[in-house]
């Protein structure tokens, strides 16, 4: 998602509101700490404000006119940086290859913005470096750090930026917006508790696996209160037969959501049901076992995720969550 204006941070008032009286009071930090969960928006919002404070207009929004807006617009603004991890982490060499960028333009008198991707990668030598460069900012110097986890970040780093909080947006709000967009409402009812954010919502939705995975989910999920496995393998199979495997974590997340539906029907809150398609099957099933028993099928849902990025065969590790699923 890329955002033209700051005003259009759906959801994010909070962080509006910081970066709105930067840019109406002219007092920019010369760094931010853009924190919340992902698909929130935070990168779009970090695009949005670089392109504001390059502006010439003055205003507190970009104003999308101006020939510093258009360079923005068509990729050619070369004041702004971008670092992202390379594999797991950013490495000291990406920060040091930053600085030497910066220092040598420091001499100029234009901004220059530079965006941290997944922050909280960064190795201690490499954190340890941007602090350096933290403590002594090059005034015409803007860096936005952008992290889901803004409490792994040194705090030595934290002191000196300025934190700038994003929201998860309430599923039903997401719902509805999704709706009205044209979105189907059983899958985006689906996606809106796979994700904090419109952003990530959508991005879940134009995924085309995930219809399938969704209807294999419900297959699977009643499937496993029975004792016969006959589908169940069918449904394996179909799984790792088919490209439908690279979605595991979804499926891992729907599954759990799944099971999750039992324990908001035993409690009474039939509204926040997600598979609201299966509420005749899921009434029917819901007393099958007890409170604890569904939220033991979400812990072994959960021990699957884990051995699967521990590198256990997911094969393998999800063939063991079926048997541990049907035993309850």
């Amino acid at each position: 998602m890329s955002l033209e204006r700051l005003e259009q941070a759906e959801g994010q008032w909070k962080a509006q509101r910081i970066l709105r009286h930067a840019l109406q009071s002219g007092r920019i930090s010369h760094a931010y700490l853009f924190n919340g969960p992902s698909g929130t928006g935070r990168m779009a919002t970090a695009q949005a404000f670089a392109k504001a404070l390059f502006c010439t207009s003055n205003g507190w929004d970009a104003c999308g006119q101006c020939l510093a807006c258009r360079k923005f617009e068509h990729g050619n603004q070369t004041a702004l940086l971008t670092i992202a991890p390379d594999g797991q982490s950013i490495k000291i060499d990406q920060i040091r290859e930053l600085q030497r960028n910066l220092s040598y333009r420091g001499t100029e008198t234009e901004r220059t913005v530079y965006l941290v991707e997944r922050a909280e990668t960064m190795t201690l030598q490499a954190a340890n470096s941007l602090l350096k460069f933290l403590e002594e900012p090059l005034s015409p110097i803007v860096a936005i750090l952008i992290t889901d986890n803004g409490q792994a970040i040194l705090p030595t780093i934290r002191s000196r930026t300025q934190w700038v909080p994003f929201l998860p947006i309430p599923p039903e709000s997401m719902l509805e917006k999704l709706v009205l967009e044209g979105a189907s409402p059983l899958l985006a009812r689906a996606a809106v508790h796979l994700s904090s954010g419109l952003d990530g919502a959508r991005q879940i939705l134009q995924q085309n696996e995930f219809a399938e995975i969704r209807n294999l989910v419900i297959q699977l999920g009643k499937e496993s209160l029975s004792r016969f496995t006959a589908a169940m393998i069918t449904a394996q199979q179909q799984l790792f037969k088919t490209d439908l495997s690279a979605g595991m974590d979804m499926l891992l997340s729907l599954l759990t959501l799944w099971f999750k539906d039992f324990t908001q029907f035993q409690a009474g809150r039939q509204d926040k049901i997600v598979f609201i398609d299966q509420l005749d099957w899921i009434s029917s099933h819901a007393y099958d076992r007890s409170f604890a028993g569904w939220v033991s099928c979400m812990e072994h849902i959960l021990e699957a995720g884990k051995r699967i990025r521990a590198n256990v065969s997911p094969q393998l590790a999800f063939e063991q969550l079926l048997v541990h699923l049907q035993e309850g």
